[in-house]
């Protein structure tokens, strides 16, 4: 994993922004600094005018996380886990329940409120695994991988959520090995490689300015080459 060097981003209110780059490139150090869950050894950033320093706990109240590792108890329901991750954001009672509902009802997902999650196919706890980071309507939502290891369906209930969330004032911050569906989804994206940003803005922007690109798979790997970034 890389540090970050030299590194200037700015994200904007509205934006579908993608952060995209190899194995190991920086991705998900950003991220979690951004979440509060490292601390950066230099430099600073701010959340809607909020320093981290000053306002982490304003920040992480208008800030949704979802990660790529299931952060699920498997031995709990649906609609429990749901009922707990929502507690932890100050939800509660009747707005609690029926923000609940809503979102399994929208992502196919009510019918089995009451089932374990260890019962469920990966991609229903993918689905379960967003609804626990949007439940307290953040303003600004990281994405890690959302749709890792998924079936064409779920992937699809995602990603039209997700849209429809942004339509309704969610910034939203991803990162994905997806290209196809970042260049479909994603309004700007940066490529990142070794700590730094090494191109930045639309996906027709980018593919338009890079000499021969058909595609967002074509620019990837005309700034950040074809050697494997295995690592041990």
């Amino acid at each position: 994993m890389y540090s970050l060097n030299d590194f200037s981003l700015n994200i904007y209110e509205g934006q579908i922004f993608g952060l995209l780059g190899p194995n190991g490139a920086g991705k998900t150090t950003l991220i979690s600094m951004l979440c509060g869950l490292v601390k950066p050894t230099s430099g600073h950033f701010t959340i809607y005018d909020l320093n981290y320093a000053n306002h982490s706990s304003k920040i992480k109240k208008i800030i949704g996380v979802v990660p790529q590792e299931y952060a699920l108890y498997p031995t709990l329901t649906a609609r429990e886990n749901l009922h707990y991750f929502g507690s932890m954001y100050g939800l509660k009672g009747t707005d609690l329940k029926d923000k609940v509902v809503e979102t399994l009802d929208l992502l196919g997902l009510l019918k089995f409120a009451d089932k374990r999650i260890e019962t469920f196919s990966g991609g229903m706890k993918r689905r379960v695994n967003l609804i626990a980071g949007i439940l307290h309507n953040p303003k600004v939502l990281f994405l890690d991988e959302p749709t890792v290891g998924v079936d064409v369906q779920s992937k699809n209930a995602i990603i039209d959520y997700l849209k429809v969330l942004n339509q309704k004032g969610t910034t939203i911050i991803y990162t994905s090995h997806h290209l196809a569906e970042a260049e479909d989804f994603c309004s700007n994206i940066a490529i990142l490689d070794r700590g730094r940003i090494f191109a930045q803005g639309s996906p027709e922007g980018l593919i338009h300015a890079t000499e021969e690109a058909r595609n967002l798979e074509d620019v990837f790997i005309s700034l950040t080459g074809k050697d494997f970034r295995d690592g041990a």
